[in-house]
């Protein structure tokens, strides 16, 4: 049939097996062409063609409940519920997100970005459904990783409690972001290679029904697995084994590449534009490469993400066993991490901004509480990063810098990150966090110190009066721009780059009162509980104006970078024009 006709599943449920078989090649055919242009998450969709077709097709959505996870593999999902046009015309690519949105369909439950939840979520919808007396299927849709997460077997185990209808979809196509890690999935690997026979069963163990379904790109296969579970009264795992990048030899042959990729030609699988400029998480993996090889107590977590940190398939394997990836769980990575540096090793754990709140008990508990010397390096901390409302980088300088013992460290150039990395890496007295600058690579040739262990000293990078500007991390450029601005309104401002977001610098602070009134404090970051703030506490009741520049707190989806900054007023010819009113005034 021709997709542009179709506005919800229930224009697919009259269709043969052919038929199906048929729209699972266009849907597949569309979706290439969408995201070989566009860009997107490439491997897991394509997995995940026939089973959408096959969920949509056997249950009576939205009056039956489906709950994605991670829900970056619904793009066929969308094309199957009313916003096929996003997909067939290049004018509207960018009318859906990538993700599960209520805003956009109501066959979107929940905004979901992050993995691991779409279990506990599910599990809550169907107690919801029994405490009213409803009846209708739940289903929880697993994959690329997810059942790492600690959250999937909390998930897990409370819903094998359930004494109705819940069924759980396991999308196992041996492979996360990168390749599966923890023991879990080495039983998943047993009941695949003994065709769901296996008296060894995570899922029975908890106390589920199970179903196997071998074919898990087969129509179907698919088609009657979901008929024989539908309206089941009890907790039921379908294990489902696909295959990531199914249908396209590319993605097929490079799975961990095509997770997520830029724009690519279609034919080749080349992508189309090779970014050859300088990047951090190529600094990062030259740097920790040296550090693994040099010293063998050097060790380097990720929790699923590699490729962020540029720890390619050649580097991990060179790293060996100084190389760890926990899979999807960051508590896991972060508390592992306290241990590893507890015994006398040095861990160096890289994690996404977004993604280390998951954390944020295993920063206060396991590291801080404990002291244990732990370096952290977050990535995408920056509004500059990515843009989706669940892939947000404006959080952590709020969330870590206000955790007691940890130092939160902010460099504006290579230079500076790669001293502050080999003074974290060498302390034993502190776990440190140190923020990947966002935006462009910046050097310096200023002079850069190699020992930051005398804690919250601000570096005055050229010192005026009446205005300081305090530009953190990467933000520093903007606070330099601003400055030469005020010069031509005859304002010889002072800009300091505070480098520590965690304490102030006192000393400098004070001084500053003999002859500047008014500090401006810019950051890349939301405001409420940001670096600006601690500002303003410090200077309290003096004399002394404060103006603090940051995000306000408030979530915001698929944004324009040049626009929010602008309304946030940070750019440097608002910021400017904002310094000359408070002064005249």
């Amino acid at each position: 049939m021709e997709l542009s006709k179709i506005t919800s599943p229930a224009d697919i449920r009259g269709l043969g097996m052919e038929e199906l078989k048929e729209l699972c090649n266009s849907l597949r055919e569309v979706f290439l062409e969408k995201v070989s242009a566009h860009g997107g998450h490439v491997g897991p969709n394509l997995g995940l063609v026939e089973a959408t077709v096959a969920l949509h097709y056997v249950f009576d959505t939205p009056n039956d409940k489906i709950v994605f996870d991670v829900s970056h593999q619904t793009y066929i999902h969308k094309m199957l519920t009313g916003r096929v046009e996003a997909f067939l015309d290049p004018s509207k690519y960018d009318d859906v997100t990538g993700y599960t949105n209520p805003k956009e369909s109501k066959y979107d439950l929940f905004t979901i970005g992050h993995t691991s939840t779409a279990v506990s979520l599910a599990g809550g919808m169907a107690k919801a459904r029994d405490l009213q007396g409803q009846s209708y299927n739940v289903v929880a849709l697993v994959g690329d990783g997810s059942l790492s997460g600690g959250e999937a077997f909390e998930g897990l185990d409370e819903g094998a409690t359930l004494k109705s209808n819940f069924i759980v979809v396991v999308n196992d196509n041996n492979m996360s972001i990168a390749e599966n890690h923890g023991g879990l999935y080495s039983n998943l690997e047993e009941l695949r290679r003994t065709n769901g026979t296996a008296s060894n069963n995570y899922f029975k163990a908890l106390g589920y029904d199970y179903l196997y379904v071998d074919k898990g790109n087969d129509i179907e296969a698919l088609v009657e697995a979901f008929r024989m579970v539908k309206d089941i009264n009890h907790p039921i795992v379908v294990h489902i084994h696909t295959d990531k990048g199914h249908g396209y030899k590319p993605a097929e042959e490079n799975k961990e590449a095509f997770h997520f990729s830029a724009p690519f030609d279609l034919k080749s699988g080349k992508l189309k534009s090779e970014d050859d400029d300088e990047s951090y998480d190529e600094i990062f993996a030259q740097e920790m490469m040296s550090e693994i090889k040099s010293d063998p107590k050097v060790c380097v977590l990720t929790a699923g993400t590699p490729g962020v940190m540029g720890f390619t398939p050649e580097r991990r394997q060179e790293a060996g066993r100084q190389f760890i990836d926990v899979g999807i769980a960051e508590q896991e990575a972060a508390a592992m991490a306290s241990g590893i540096a507890k015994a006398g090793c040095r861990p160096c754990l890289g994690v996404v901004s977004s993604f280390i709140q998951r954390a944020y008990d295993q920063l206060s508990q396991d590291i801080s509480i404990n002291d244990t010397p732990v370096v952290l390096n977050i990535f995408y901390g920056t509004i500059l990063g990515m843009n989706d409302v669940t892939h947000l980088g404006w959080f952590d300088i709020a969330l870590i810098s206000n955790i007691p013992g940890w130092i939160f460290l902010a460099p504006a150039t290579v230079e500076e990150y790669l001293s502050m990395q080999r003074w974290a890496m060498k302390q034993t007295q502190y776990p440190v966090a140190i923020r990947i600058p966002g935006g462009k690579v910046l050097h310096s040739d200023d002079k850069v110190e190699t020992d930051w262990s005398d804690l919250n000293k601000f570096k005055i990078e050229h010192e005026g009066s009446k205005v300081a500007i305090i530009g953190a991390g990467a933000f520093l450029s903007i606070a330099k721009e601003t400055a030469e601005l005020l010069k031509k309104e005859g304002v010889d401002a002072t800009v300091i780059n505070p480098r520590y977001l965690s304490g102030l610098d006192t000393a400098i602070l004070e001084d500053l009162k003999k002859n500047h009134r008014l500090v401006v404090t810019i950051e890349d970051g939301v405001l409420a509980g940001g670096f600006g703030e601690k500002v303003s506490s410090y200077y309290g009741t003096s004399d002394m104006k404060v103006a603090n520049y940051g995000l306000e707190k408030k979530f915001a989806d698929r944004y324009n970078y040049r626009q929010i900054l602008e309304a946030n007023r940070l750019t440097a010819p608002q910021i400017a024009e904002d310094v000359v009113n408070i002064i005249k005034n």
